[in-house]
């Protein structure tokens, strides 16, 4: 187990870095689309004050044990970050162990999702997590939605640690929209949007949506594993102190039980010497 951890951990985070080639394509899209589009019909949704929103967020945990308080940290964080928000935000859970960890909680779930047992499944998951979350939040793409999404994981950093993280998915920031639209393209040649601008601008936000909770998940993957790595390694250490104080305790005991049958020849020795 602490083998196949290991290795995890390398693949999970190799899957990351492959995914940010692909990730920069659809950020170079949606620039385009902001550019070309006009300002009206890619403006940020409209709320209808603090009363109507309604937040929803996905939090990746884990399905098995042996992770210290790796769920713990990120729920705690998704509880600070959603508490700033007035009502009571909706949660979808991804991992047995976090869901236990939610029912402790008030905040409401909508529903479970299995932890991937690979990179393989991680598309998979993905793909149900699109069609279910982003298909019950299809208002998020219309003028005057008060919803929405956030994602909230685990991203590993130096060594086995990890650091819990809050994104929010939609409604897209404006800043961040700005920054595409003005980000100068990596080659000189000239881009234009093909078919119609609307339909393709919701096809790429699809995608980055995609892209998003892809790396969540995989960095999610990686800072469990290691965390599950780190846990077993300690518990060799630990394994390796208690065998040396269980060896050093039998040798006293022995060396103890040795004097004490040493003391009573040589006391019954002496008595006999006595008598005669």
């Amino acid at each position: 187990m602490k083998a196949q951890a290991a290795a995890s951990v390398g693949q999970y985070e190799r899957s990351v870095a492959a995914l940010a080639d692909y990730a920069r394509a659809v950020e170079l899209g949606l620039g385009l689309c902001f550019r070309q589009i006009a300002p009206m019909q890619v403006e940020a949704p409209k709320r209808d004050g603090p009363k109507g929103k309604k937040i929803r967020a996905i939090v990746f945990g884990s399905d098995q044990g042996l992770v210290g308080r790796f769920n713990d940290v990120v729920l705690d964080k998704a509880r600070q970050s959603l508490a700033a928000f007035q009502g009571p935000p909706q949660i979808w859970a991804v991992g047995e162990r976090l869901r236990a960890a939610v029912a402790d909680t008030p905040l409401p779930l909508l529903g479970v999702f299995p932890v991937p047992g690979s990179v393989q499944s991680i598309a998979s998951l993905v793909g149900t997590l699109l069609v279910t979350v982003v298909g019950e939040t299809e208002a998020l793409e219309e003028p005057g939605s008060g919803t929405e999404l956030h994602l909230f994981y685990n991203r590993p950093t130096s060594g086995s640690a990890y650091v819990p993280v809050g994104q929010r998915l939609l409604p897209l920031d404006e800043t961040w929209r700005r920054g595409l639209a003005q980000q100068v393209r990596p080659t000189g040649m000239l881009a234009e949007v093909m078919g119609r601008k609307p339909s393709t601008l919701r096809a790429l936000i699809r995608e980055y949506l995609f892209v998003s909770i892809f790396r969540a998940c995989a960095d999610s993957l990686a800072s469990e594993n290691s965390s599950r790595l780190a846990a077993m390694e300690r518990a060799d250490r630990n394994i390796d102190k208690m065998l040396v104080s269980l060896h050093d305790s039998f040798h006293r005991l022995r060396q103890n039980t040795i004097d004490e049958e040493l003391s009573d020849v040589i006391s019954g020795f002496k008595a006999l010497h006595a008598d005669g």
